[in-house]
């Protein structure tokens, strides 16, 4: 039984504490809009989407007008697009893009994910040519997001993807850069891509996917921290069981916003991502958390330790209390996007390589990154690489999502503005790896992929 005590937490936790479901993502198959002519399959991409999703904005915000619950993003992803041009290669794929705009902002939702390709093992018909044109994509819209995957632990890494995604993240700023550089900041990299990501900017519909789901994903980092500073626990058993409690509470009121958006909309149930997903706000920090567990400030020694600790318990309270969950599940620190991570950069406790140690252990990877703007496409394959190489090594999703700030230099900032935040541009380590990224091929699976 519910009792009033639990209630008034509940409450607590959203008007003190940050606590919010981030996102409502309604997926959609589009593999029966494949057409050879592409102004027919843009028809018929754009008419699903529309009919599929038209109420899904008003019945996020009846949710939370009659619960309260703050639904801060309302978005939709879709197959991989790369697979819809297939069937019509002599057409520039950025028609796709527009036509994904268009019905986002016919229907008022804040991104349309699945400009996308998964090329962990070569380059299939549709692939190469979406790849070339996300810069282009990306500068024409406002709110589609692309993602490309290209590794996993069961392919290994196709480093001549790698080698094309350096050029296309550095083209994608450079397009953007009259507007903040957008463009990198709504392109992900990853190694083993899931299907069901209800954030974005790497969200996309799985091919194993039903032909239509609503994914939730919840947040609360200031709920964990303000539990951690509330209760003063007296050694790090009491810190994970503490943080276990909270996460299964963070997660119920996605289970139960997640069951009520898929009755109403009448669309499958798919998952809760139980990720704590920070946001610039004071409070609603990851890095915050961190420090409420005794380290001076976040990337000093020990803050991979606690940020394991971290995203460890996170999932096993949060797995109790949902029927699915799935996405990426854990803790993000994307950098622009947390108020504790910018003042652990701008204090100097934490650069890229303590970041890239903190991803061995945590959900995703470098996220949010800002670096200078004249880095090389090489540099940015590099990076790209070795995040690659920890997702595939260790089973788990890592992804890149770095903005090259066109016409600045370490020590700036680029300001995003809402959630996106703003970044100061971090040093990157010296040294040139081209000759390493030109060689190409292919990064063979690890030993432990052959599980079958």
């Amino acid at each position: 039984m519910i009792e009033t005590k639990d209630i008034l937490e509940t409450i607590n936790m959203i008007d003190n504490e940050n606590l919010d479901v981030r996102t409502i993502t309604m997926g959609i198959s589009l593999i029966d809009c494949i057409d050879p002519d592409i102004d027919k399959a843009c028809d018929k991409i754009y008419d699903k989407i529309c009919r599929y999703a038209q109420d899904l904005v008003k019945t996020g915000e009846d949710i939370t007008r009659e619960y309260g619950i703050p639904i801060i993003h309302k978005r939709i992803s879709v197959t991989p697009i790369a697979m819809i041009a297939g069937a019509c290669q002599t057409h520039n794929p950025v028609k796709f893009a527009k036509t994904l705009d268009r019905a986002a902002d016919t229907l008022g939702v804040n991104f349309i994910g699945g400009y996308s390709a998964l090329v962990e093992k070569g380059f299939a018909a549709g692939d190469y040519a979406l790849i070339e044109s996300i810069p282009e994509a990306l500068s024409v819209t406002e709110r589609v997001c692309s993602s490309v995957n290209i590794g996993s632990t069961k392919a290994g890494i196709n480093m001549d993807a790698v080698k094309k995604m350096g050029k296309v993240v550095v083209d994608s700023a450079y397009l953007t850069k009259d507007s903040n550089c957008i463009g990198a900041a709504k392109l992900v990299t990853f190694c083993n891509a899931v299907q069901d990501n209800p954030f974005m900017a790497g969200a996309f519909h799985g091919v194993g996917e039903a032909d239509c789901v609503i994914n939730v994903g919840v947040s609360g980092p200031g709920v964990v921290r303000a539990a951690l500073e509330k209760n003063h626990c007296k050694d790090i058993t009491e810190v994970a069981d503490l943080v276990k409690r909270t996460a299964f509470k963070i997660t119920r009121m996605g289970q139960l916003v997640a069951k009520e958006a898929s009755s109403r909309l009448s669309v499958p149930f798919g998952i809760v991502d139980l990720s704590l997903a920070p946001t610039p706000a004071v409070g609603d920090s990851v890095a915050h958390i961190l420090e409420e567990m005794g380290l001076e400030i976040c990337g000093c020694h020990g803050t991979t330790a606690a940020l394991a600790l971290l995203n460890d318990a996170v999932k096993k309270g949060g797995v109790m209390a949902s029927s699915h969950v799935g996405g990426l599940s854990g803790a993000f620190i994307p950098v622009s996007e947390d108020a504790g991570m910018i003042n652990a950069v701008e204090k100097g406790a934490l650069d890229i390589t303590k970041l890239e140690a903190m991803t061995s252990v945590c959900s995703v990877g470098l996220d949010m990154l800002v670096i200078p703007g004249d880095v090389t496409p090489e540099t940015v394959s590099a990076i790209i690489a070795d995040e690659a190489s920890i997702g595939m090594i260790n089973s788990k999703t890592t992804a890149v999502r770095v903005i090259p700030a066109i016409g600045r230099k370490a020590g700036e900032t680029l300001n995003f503005g809402g959630l996106l935040g703003a970044g100061p541009v971090m040093d990157l380590r010296k040294g040139n790896p081209e000759k390493f990224i030109n060689l190409g091929g292919r990064i063979p699976a690890p030993l432990q992929s052959l599980k079958n």
